[in-house]
């Protein structure tokens, strides 16, 4: 069965702006700017007054779930260029210290699990890496597109699965302990 429209609608606010050219949504705050391609999707997106307007005309069950999607997605913008997203990793293991380290634009992981071998993982665009000084075996990867940020904690925590071991034993790795918008100052 079709529903004949589907609608909803985010709060744009202040000190944001949002520019809407054909489907591509382009959020600017005081942190910088996000664009996002939603072209793929059938529907239309307008802006009314101080709000945007998802609307899906005919719609079966899977497009009805899009609406919902874009909602969220065009609200992490508007948090992203507001405060911004913080993901918190800590280091877990039993023996051999991890080692983590920044080079360049690469996240370096030595002596897990005594490998000798580095893994290597490159920040993607916008990600800003910070070892915690008050915490121990601690990073905090920052920035305004929460993909990005958490792409890259993604990448560094499967670099760090544990492979032909028995993983109730071996529980070694750097997980995400905390994430979320940066807290307001």
């Amino acid at each position: 069965m079709k529903t004949v429209l589907a609608s909803r609608s985010v709060e744009i606010p202040a000190g944001v702006t949002v520019e809407i050219a054909s489907r591509v949504i382009k959020v600017t705050g005081p942190r910088g700017s996000l664009t996002r391609d939603f072209k793929h999707m059938a529907m239309d997106l307008r802006q009314v007054d101080n709000s945007i307007r998802v609307d899906v005309w005919f719609a079966n069950r899977k497009q009805l779930a899009t609406v919902r999607t874009v909602v969220s997605h065009i609200d992490n913008m508007m948090v992203g260029v507001t405060r911004g997203f913080l993901y918190k990793m800590r280091f877990v293991y039993s023996h051999f210290p991890i080692n983590v380290t920044l080079n360049g634009e690469n996240v370096e992981i030595r002596n897990f699990l005594g490998e000798k071998r580095v893994r290597k993982i490159k920040l993607l665009d916008g990600v800003k890496y910070v070892r915690s000084a008050d915490v121990k075996d601690q990073i905090e990867l920052s920035g305004n597109d929460i993909a990005m940020v958490s792409l890259t904690a993604a990448q560094i925590q499967g670099q760090t699965n544990v492979r032909k071991k028995d993983l109730r034993k071996f529980l070694d790795g750097i997980y995400v302990s905390e994430k979320g918008p940066m807290p307001e100052e």
